[in-house]
């Protein structure tokens, strides 16, 4: 398959803002596409070479590299590159323009000849993975070398998206969501497929995968997929209530109720004597804790598995959990074993979605607690959460206070009915957060996405001081604004911002990010921080739930800075509907109060 198919479509998708449109024309696209570089195609949407639990290295070339490379496939020197850049803002758009030049001047073109070779998928997706795996000595002059043939050899069009995507800016507003629904369309004829590709994915997380047995073997194919060992689940995620009696009403009266601990959420596979440990965003960490690689292999019986829990940072001198932000040492130490002693952690699992062979997603909660408990072998390393099983909403409340008491964030209050099944990759009723309420009108924190940054003034001026703030839109699979957070940072977190908007930063908004507010700097959606506010208003300078409210969207007003959320995808940050059902509860909690007042 030519890579310049690719290329074309690159170039409609990027000039299409309706959703509707960019999933109809990505149905097109994988209609074209052959079945053996369907998963190749799939990887370059999502801007990847692979799926981010490969563990795999990233491209790792830099700004002044990719100028390097342009400057020699183009023949022009650095500076002009340089130049050229920074006045569009743009390399990908630069690398094409310069292209266009050299095409325009070019004897073959002058004499109406056409270049016999064309750039293929396969070529160009291979070349991008050497250049990936290129190590060692005089690695980075490899690198650049294979870059430059590979530029030499595309088109204007074709350099514009290799450049972009190297340097991570493709610009083509595409989430996964809108991927699943163009594969449904594309191989089941419309989206009602789309439930079978979604639960496809949610059990194995690897778009090109899941797409490529489509392509294969047809959509009916993937009804039979189950879990796989080495292959993260997507993680189950839970609703948000303040009110004990309601939560228990929500789960059917009856609950398993356990601590919802400060720790890095982990699925710990085991497949072929080898352990693996994924995030809840789906990253490969299992060199951040091999001691918890030690722990499974003494621990956990049996021969292939996948489970699920909370890695949490323990006192070394006196047992006691400690806070989150504690892991963080592990990802900087180089000396990882130094770490281990400085940082020890145990592990609380709470499920367990897989055991020798059969996929226990479809099983009750109960059913797969038994299991759970049934295979851990008794030490101090490796625990069952700690929990409870009431109907009682006393015992419930008892409960929470004991868990903040032990160090927890909280509860987590799950239906243990029969249908009470692992729902990977959704928020749903039957799991229900119970988390401490920080002395706020509003009970909880959130997780936002920031899209955006002003600069400061004052002491703070020439620096990113706030943060345009956005929740998740699942059903359009965009980002809405609901803050600008501009308090609760200290002095080491706004250097670290400045940091990360060099990384992040971007000339326009993100085809993702529905926004009217304009920031100084606008970035890509790619991290998560966790937020609490005074209360939730309605702002007509937002977005959030903008088309259910006619006053305009909804805010979050006195917001604070509390911490990132390295943990978290930005797809895994707090929803629209989230944020309308807290508006609504704490409307709900004014009126009660009102009409207690004026009895």
């Amino acid at each position: 398959m030519e890579f310049k198919i690719i290329a074309d479509y690159f170039d409609k998708l990027e000039k299409i803002s309706s959703r509707i449109q960019l999933t109809s024309l990505l149905s097109e696209l994988f209609k074209e596409t052959d079945k053996e570089s369907i998963d190749k195609v799939v990887y370059l949407i999502q801007g990847k070479l692979w799926p981010d639990f490969s563990g795999m290295p990233e491209i790792g070339l830099g700004e002044k590299f990719l100028v390097k490379s342009i400057s020699l496939a183009t023949g022009k020197r650095e500076e002009e590159v340089d130049k050229l850049f920074k006045q569009i803002g743009d390399l990908g758009e630069a690398t094409f323009q310069l292209k266009q030049n050299e095409q325009g001047t070019s004897i073959l073109t002058f004499l109406g000849a056409s270049s016999a070779k064309t750039l293929t998928v396969d070529e160009t997706y291979t070349t991008l993975v050497k250049i990936a795996t290129t190590t060692g000595e005089n690695s980075r002059d490899i690198k650049i070398r294979l870059l430059v043939g590979l530029l030499k050899k595309a088109s204007p069009l074709e350099a514009k998206y290799i450049v972009r995507f190297i340097d991570g800016r493709l610009r083509l507003g595409i989430g996964d969501a809108t991927v699943m629904d163009a594969l449904a369309i594309a191989y089941g004829g419309d989206q009602s497929a789309r439930p079978i590709v979604e639960r496809a994915y949610n059990l194995r997380a690897d778009l090109g995968n899941i797409a490529k047995v489509i392509a294969s073997e047809g959509i009916g194919k993937i009804k039979e997929i189950k879990p796989l060992p080495g292959i993260p689940i997507r993680p189950m995620l839970a609703e948000r209530l303040s009110d004990p009696a309601e939560m228990l009403e929500k789960v059917g009266k009856n609950a398993l109720v356990d601590y919802k601990y400060d720790g890095e959420r982990g699925q710990i596979h085991k497949k072929d004597n080898n352990i693996y440990i994924y995030s809840r965003r789906l990253e490969n960490i299992t060199s951040q804790y091999p001691d918890v690689v030690e722990y499974a292999e003494k621990f956990i019986k049996g021969n292939e598995f996948i489970v699920e829990g909370e890695i949490v940072p323990i006192d070394p001198g006196s047992g006691e959990m400690r806070p989150f932000q504690e892991l963080m040492h592990r990802k900087r130490k180089s000396e990882i074993h130094e770490a281990i002693k400085e940082y020890p952690v145990n592990v609380f699992l709470f499920d367990i979605m897989y055991y020798e062979g059969e996929d226990l997603t479809v099983k009750s909660l109960q059913e797969r607690r038994n299991i759970l408990e049934s295979i851990i072998t008794n030490n101090e390393k490796i625990h069952i959460a700690t929990h409870i099983q009431t109907d009682n909403v006393e015992k419930l409340k008892e409960f929470f206070y004991q868990a903040i008491s032990d160090g927890a964030e909280g509860v987590m209050v799950k239906s243990i009915a029969p249908d009470s099944i692992y729902q990977a990759g959704s928020r749903g009723w039957l799991w229900i957060k119970f988390k401490r309420d920080y002395q706020s009108e509003m009970a909880d924190t959130v997780d936002l996405v920031p899209v955006g940054v002003f600069y400061g003034k004052g002491k703070r001026g020439g620096k990113f001081s706030s943060i345009l703030m956005a929740a998740y839109n699942p059903d359009k699979d965009v980002f809405e604004t609901v803050s600008k957070v501009a308090s609760g940072f200290s002095d080491e977190e706004l250097d670290d911002l400045q940091k990360k908007v060099a990384e992040l930063r971007r000339s326009e908004p993100h085809p993702r990010v529905v926004s009217t507010m304009i920031p100084d700097v606008w970035l890509t959606p790619s991290l998560v921080a966790e937020i609490i506010g005074a209360e939730i208003t309605i702002s007509p300078q937002h977005t959030c739930c903008k088309d259910q409210n006619p006053m305009g969207g909804l805010s979050i007003r006195f917001p604070r800075f509390i911490r990132w959320r390295p943990d978290k995808a930005p797809e895994d940050a707090t929803t629209t509907k989230e944020i309308m059902e807290m508006y609504k509860l704490q409307l709900k909690k004014i009126e009660e109060k009102t009409t207690d007042e004026n009895l």
